[in-house]
């Protein structure tokens, strides 16, 4: 007798994997400590943030309890964000009472589409995070929020649902569409993952980044070899735990590694003739991947049972 796991409930709201720098956010106070206050972040899936002591009020702090409690919900500013380490700092003396109005009415709006969102994953038996890849955030970066998409729907539904209701017929369907998807929603603006295919079931997975300071925000942002290769990492496995999912299996033929613009132009003359004999042998599972540009990775995509024959 055989079992099938829940499909996945949990996922933040956005697209992108942590906010930005100088961007209001939604928090809610888990702990108050003796020098910081440790929050959730309620738009990003409850990932942790901190708010020091001394970033509450811009006030002489007289009693914390008076402006901070455990289990309140209310905005906070964001200071500081090391997607490396998955540290937030947040301030609340920051805060203008315009940047508390934008804050609570994109929550607001926010989580009425999640909650949109999370009833279709459990009536339909969908995964969350493959409903937001799919349908949920297309429609944020069409309407700018998918709560104006929704409003739209009641009225004219075929405009905002045309474009998508083939691929909502389809998620589940196919292992290796969703694992493509999974892992390059791990990217970022400033690291996106993209995926080649080599000859199948090969691909390559690849990013770049430059090794430089460049200003951000008034923030100096660090991009990096080290940081390209984790991101390759983490969308390696997305990729697997979408494909474990439809019973098949993810074969690295190589880990992430930095390649010069040389082996780019090498690794593309490879794709190329690898493409070249697929089209003339059908079926041909041999093909080999050794490079990619700046950070790479080659990986098999089986979405069978039966896995994948080297």
């Amino acid at each position: 007798m055989s079992t099938t796991s829940p499909p996945n409930s949990d996922c933040r709201m956005y697209e992108a994997k942590y906010p930005e720098v100088d961007t209001p956010v939604m928090i809610q106070v888990k702990e108050i400590g003796d020098v910081a206050t440790h929050v959730s972040l309620l738009e990003y899936n409850n990932i942790e943030g901190m708010i020091l002591l001394s970033d509450l009020s811009r006030r002489r702090i007289r009693s914390v309890g008076s402006l901070i409690k455990v289990g309140r919900i209310e905005p906070a500013m964001v200071l500081r964000v090391n997607a490396e380490k998955g540290y937030i700092d947040l301030s609340k003396k920051r805060l203008s009472e315009q940047d508390v109005q934008v804050c609570e009415e994109r929550y607001s709006k926010s989580k009425l589409v999640h909650s949109i969102m999370r009833h279709v994953s459990e009536t339909k038996n969908v995964d969350l995070e493959d409903l937001y890849i799919h349908v949920g955030w297309p429609l944020y970066r069409k309407y700018g929020h998918a709560f104006e998409a929704f409003k739209s729907i009641v009225n004219d539904p075929d405009s905002v649902l045309k474009s998508l209701t083939r691929v909502v017929r389809e998620i589940g369907s196919d292992g290796k569409e969703e694992a493509m998807r999974r892992a390059e929603a791990v990217g970022t603006k400033d690291c996106l993952v993209k995926i080649k295919l080599v000859a199948p079931p090969s691909y390559v997975l690849n990013t770049q980044t430059l090794d430089k300071v460049t200003p951000h925000n008034n923030i100096k942002k660090i991009l990096t070899k080290e940081q390209g290769i984790r991101v390759l990492t983490e969308a390696i496995s997305a990729c697997a735990a979408a494909i474990e999912r439809h019973k098949g299996k993810l074969t690295i033929k190589e880990s992430p590694r930095a390649v010069s613009e040389r082996e780019d132009k090498l690794l593309a003359e490879q794709m190329a003739k690898l493409g070249r004999q697929n089209a003339e042998v059908s079926g041909d599972e041999d093909s080999e991947v050794e490079e990619d540009t700046g950070m790479g990775s080659s990986v098999d995509l089986d979405s069978t049972s039966s896995g994948i024959t080297e």
